[in-house]
């Protein structure tokens, strides 16, 4: 009788080859429509690093897309990519982002959001084009001082991670929306109010009492959309601040022109 165990060993190795093979035509195939478009998609690929192969294509890619892998860092030659505009590394095991994404300065998305980041590098406050920054489900305990003061930044997502407070430096922020929903935030500084281009501020399901809720930014800001849910006061607790009627006639105004 023919061994069963050698025979099914024997189809093992060759449909690892098969699969191996597959994928190897797959993500030539994909480098050749990149090289043509500009736009590189390998999402769901189980990749642990980045193919080395993609470096052929980079200097023309305009959109790169490397969510849902297994990805525990980003190579150092990013900035082989001098054309890239939108970056999406979402859902991955990255810890830290390289210095040489600094050298990115055409980019205008960047998607790392549910990664394991605790810092970011101090060299992103020279992506002076970024317009969305997506940094959901990490590990960062602090609003990273290299996303102030970007010029174009407009929607700035922070929800899910590990910050405490919101500093008086965040004054610089540029963004119209900023989302720090779901954090360990007890404390936000009355300069948040100075940001001259924020409507929408997010600070749901955090850790904020009234008395460490600065009225300025109902008063003295553009804020016209607060959301205060799940925090450790009523949000209907609000009008007993100084300010609250006319943080309500921003919100009224807003809405009129949505409808």
């Amino acid at each position: 009788m023919p061994s069963c165990g050698r025979i099914f060993c024997s189809d093992s190795k060759f449909t690892k080859r098969v699969i191996k093979m597959g994928n190897a035509n797959s993500l030539k195939h994909h480098l050749e429509n990149a090289q043509k478009t500009g736009v590189c998609a390998l999402p769901k690929r189980g990749l642990s690093e980045v193919p080395a192969d993609l470096l052929k294509v980079a200097a023309s890619l305009r959109t790169l897309d490397l969510s849902e892998n297994k990805l525990s860092s980003l190579p150092s030659s990013m900035q082989a990519f001098p054309q890239l505009k939108h970056l999406n590394c979402s859902q991955n095991k990255l810890t830290q982002l390289p210095d040489t994404l600094g050298a990115l300065t055409k980019l205008e998305t960047l998607l790392m959001s549910y990664n394991k980041i605790t810092k970011l590098p101090d060299v992103l406050s020279a992506l002076k084009n970024l317009k969305t920054v997506n940094l959901s489900h990490n590990q960062l305990s602090e609003v990273p001082g290299c996303l102030l003061s970007l010029p174009q930044l407009d929607v700035l997502d922070l929800s899910s991670n590990l910050i405490t407070s919101v500093p008086a430096s965040a004054a610089a922020l540029r963004c119209s929306e900023l989302n720090l929903n779901d954090n360990q935030i007890n404390r936000v500084s009355a300069e948040l109010a100075d940001c001259e281009r924020l409507k929408i501020l997010r600070l749901e399901s955090n850790c904020l009492s009234l008395d460490e809720f600065p009225a300025r930014l109902l008063a003295d800001s553009h804020v016209s959309l607060l959301a205060l849910d799940g925090n450790v006061f009523e949000v209907k607790q609000l009008a007993e601040l100084d300010g609250y009627e006319k943080y309500m006639e921003r919100y009224t105004a807003t809405k009129k022109k949505m409808f």
